[in-house]
């Protein structure tokens, strides 16, 4: 099949597979897509499976507006063709929660760039830009990835500070890899309560929330 037929083959599968309901859900929980089919992510990545990884394809479906496009062109992007620019591109048209954790999972953290273009989104002032950083981030820790010293500092740094001024979103991203990063053992678990060990009278809840979140890690 070329490229139209391939597209509009994924397209008859989605509305075949679409779920009234679950579209609905999305939308008053505010996950707002231009055309989203309600489809269940196990369903995509079964018709993602049927596809051989491909750049032109997954371009393609990234610039449909269409939420189970966007998806499966995370799953169907080549690592080696997604240049930087790319990348920028594609967290600059990131819109809501979802594409942000689901594009970072299937995509960004595979990257051979991912560390520095993750530093890079934490450091932007926009919401959803920061949000891809940690999720990846928080993902490549997973992974066992590390960091020197420079490196770290600065990840706490701007991931304390995202935590208490954030938004909602960016707050959660920010928790989820500082506590990947306390789980690679003693020695940053060590230097994150360093950070927050004055926080734990705070009169601003933000900084409490944080106190009690490395509290809750370390009991753990």
């Amino acid at each position: 099949m070329d490229l139209h037929e391939q597209l509009k083959d994924i397209k008859t599968q989605l509305r075949l597979s679409m779920n009234g309901a679950a579209s609905q859900s999305m939308r008053e929980k505010g996950l707002a897509y231009h055309l989203n089919f309600g489809v269940e992510l196990p369903r995509i990545k079964a018709i993602a499976s049927g596809y051989a990884k491909d750049h032109a394809l997954a371009q393609a479906l990234w610039k449909e507006d269409i939420r189970e496009c966007k998806i499966l062109a995370g799953l169907l992007q080549p690592v080696e063709t997604f240049l930087p620019e790319i990348a920028d591109i594609w967290v600059d048209d990131i819109h809501n929660i979802e594409m942000a954790e689901l594009t970072s999972m299937n995509l960004f953290q595979h990257l051979p760039y991912a560390p520095s273009k993750s530093f890079q989104w934490i450091a932007d002032e926009r919401e959803y830009p920061q949000v891809c950083g940690y999720h990846t981030l928080a993902r490549l820790l997973m992974q066992g990835g590390g960091m020197d010293e420079r490196a770290a500092n600065e990840f706490l740094d701007q991931a304390v500070a995202a935590f208490i001024s954030g938004s909602y979103h960016v707050r959660g991203a920010a928790g989820m890899a500082i506590r990947r990063f306390m789980q690679q053992g003693e020695v940053n678990a060590f230097r994150v309560c360093r950070r927050v060990e004055g926080l734990e009278a705070s009169p601003v809840e933000a900084e409490q929330m944080l106190y009690n979140m490395v509290k809750d890690e370390v009991d753990v």
